[in-house]
C-alpha cells in the first residue's frame, strides 16, 4: 500500500507455499485479499510477489494479463519481487540450496532477466521496481582459491542486468534495480563487504564494461551501477551480525550506494549471565533446530568478539561456552512480538530502521518478511492471514 508518509509497504508472499504458477496463483487469491481486507480495506495494496524459476517460465509463457486483471478487480499491484529463492521454498529440505543456482551461473542470470521482464510488464505507471536476490553465493561451497573466479563471474553476469535494465529505462522511463541482500553466510554477509564487493569489483569492472557496451563515459557508467545494483536491507540479517542500522545507513550513504527495499523482519536472541545454567535456553533453542531453513547463529562474548555457526544443530554444541553473553540466530519471526518464552526478538532493530526510514526515507519500498511462519512451534503460529495483517498494521503504527 501506499504510505502517507510516502513509500509502499506490502509482505513477501514467499511465507505461501507454491513452486507453480497455479499453486503461486491459488496462494494469492486465497490469502491476500484476506490481508487487504484487514490492511488497506479503501485503498490499493501492494504484493511482494515471489516466484520460482518454474513459475516465472509459466507466467511469462501464458503471458500476465489474466493475473493483472485479478489484480485489477481486486485493488492489487506488484512493485517489488523477491528473486533470492530459485527453486522449492516450502515442505522439503532448503537449507543452504536457497543458494543454488548462484551469481556464478547462467541459471541465476536467466532466471532474474526474467523476472525483470514481468515486473516491468506489472508495475503500476510512476512506480519503481526492484527484485531482491542472493548474496552471490554460499561462502562455505568454496574454497579461498577459488573466491577470485567466483567474483569475476559473478560481476560479469550482474554487469549483464546493468545493462538489461539501463536498456530497459532508455525505452521506457521505468527504473527498475536488483537488490542484493546480505545474510549470514552469504558471500556478501555485511555491510563492510557490501561495500568491499562494490569498490573492488561491480565498480571498477562495471564501468569499463558498460562504458564500452553502452557507449558512455566511464563517469556515466558508475552512476548507471548505482542506479540499478543497490542493497536489500534485511534487518533480520543485520541484526543476526550485531550491526546497528544507523551505521549500516551512514556506510552506504558515505559509498554513495543506495537502498532498494528494506525488509522488516526479526531475529531471535537470547542475552546470558556469566556462569548462569544454559540448559533451559539450550531447550528453547533445540525446539526451533528444524531441518528446512539455515539458521545460522552468531554468538557475542563480552569483549565484543563474535563467532559464527553455520545452523543451530552446530551452535547448540557450544551453548555452554562461558564466555559468551548472547546468541543471535536467523529465524524470522513476526514482527509484533517481543519475546518467545526465554528467548527474545530483534524488534528493536526494525523500531530503530523506521524511525530512520522516517527521517531519511531512503527507500520506497518496505516489505515484511516472515517465511518462516510455516515452521515455527504450534504454540507460536496465528492463523496466517491474521498473522500477516498484525504485522502489517504493527508496522503502520511505527510510521505515523
Amino acid at each position: 500500500m501506499k504510505l502517507s508518509a510516502g513509500g509502499h509497504l506490502t509482505y513477501c508472499t514467499n511465507i505461501h507455499p507454491g513452486e507453480s504458477w497455479v499453486e503461486v496463483f491459488q496462494s494469492l487469491k486465497q490469502n491476500v485479499p484476506e490481508v487487504k481486507k484487514r490492511v488497506a480495506p479503501d485503498k490499493p495494496f501492494g504484493v511482494g510477489l515471489r516466484l520460482s524459476n518454474k513459475a516465472s517460465e509459466e507466467l511469462i509463457s501464458q503471458g500476465v494479463e489474466s493475473f493483472k486483471n485479478w489484480m485489477k478487480d481486486e485493488d492489487l499491484y506488484v512493485f517489488t519481487m523477491n528473486g533470492f529463492p530459485y527453486g522449492g521454498f516450502h515442505h522439503q529440505v532448503v537449507k543452504d540450496r536457497v543458494h543454488h543456482p548462484d551469481w556464478t551461473t547462467s541459471e541465476r542470470l536467466h532466471y532474474t532477466l526474467r523476472l525483470f521482464q514481468l515486473l516491468g510488464a506489472l508495475l503500476p505507471s510512476g512506480i519503481s521496481g526492484g527484485i531482491s536476490t542472493s548474496p552471490l553465493t554460499y561462502r562455505h561451497w568454496w574454497d579461498q582459491g577459488e573466491l577470485h573466479q567466483v567474483f569475476e563471474k559473478a560481476t560479469e553476469h550482474l554487469v549483464e542486468v546493468v545493462e538489461f535494465l539501463y536498456g530497459y529505462w532508455k525505452k521506457t522511463g521505468v527504473v527498475m534495480h536488483l537488490d542484493i541482500e546480505p545474510e549470514p553466510d552469504g558471500l556478501l554477509e555485511n555491510t563492510s563487504e557490501f561495500v568491499a564487493y562494490f569498490n573492488d569489483w561491480l565498480l571498477p569492472r562495471g564501468q569499463v564494461a558498460l562504458a564500452k557496451s553502452l557507449d558512455i563515459s566511464p563517469g556515466e557508467a558508475r552512476e548507471v551501477i548505482l542506479r540499478h545494483i543497490q542493497l536489500c536491507y534485511d534487518i533480520c540479517h543485520f541484526a543476526v551480525g550485531y550491526e546497528q542500522p544507523h551505521e549500516v545507513m551512514n556506510s552506504l550513504k558515505r559509498s554513495g550506494i543506495g537502498i532498494g527495499k528494506i525488509q522488516i523482519s526479526a531475529a531471535l536472541k537470547a542475552e546470558y549471565s556469566l556462569g548462569e545454567d544454559r540448559s533451559v535456553f539450550h531447550q528453547a533453542f533445540q525446539s526451533l533446530d528444524e531441518p528446512t531453513y539455515l539458521h545460522q547463529v552468531m554468538a557475542r562474548d563480552q569483549e565484543g568478539n563474535l563467532q559464527a555457526y553455520q545452523d543451530l544443530s552446530q551452535a547448540l554444541r557450544h551453548i555452554d561456552e562461558a564466555e559468551v553473553i548472547e546468541w543471535r540466530t536467523h529465524f524470522h519471526v513476526p514482527v509484533f512480538v517481543t519475546s518467545y518464552g526465554l528467548l527474545q526478538s530483534t524488534r528493536e532493530d526494525i523500531v530503530s530502521t523506521l524511525r530512520l526510514w522516517k527521517q531519511q526515507q531512503m527507500t520506497q519500498h518496505l516489505e515484511v518478511e516472515t517465511y518462516t511462519w510455516q515452521v515455527l512451534p504450534p504454540e507460536l503460529q496465528q492463523e496466517i492471514t491474521s498473522s500477516i495483517a498484525r504485522e502489517l498494521n504493527w508496522v503502520k503504527q511505527q510510521l505515523i
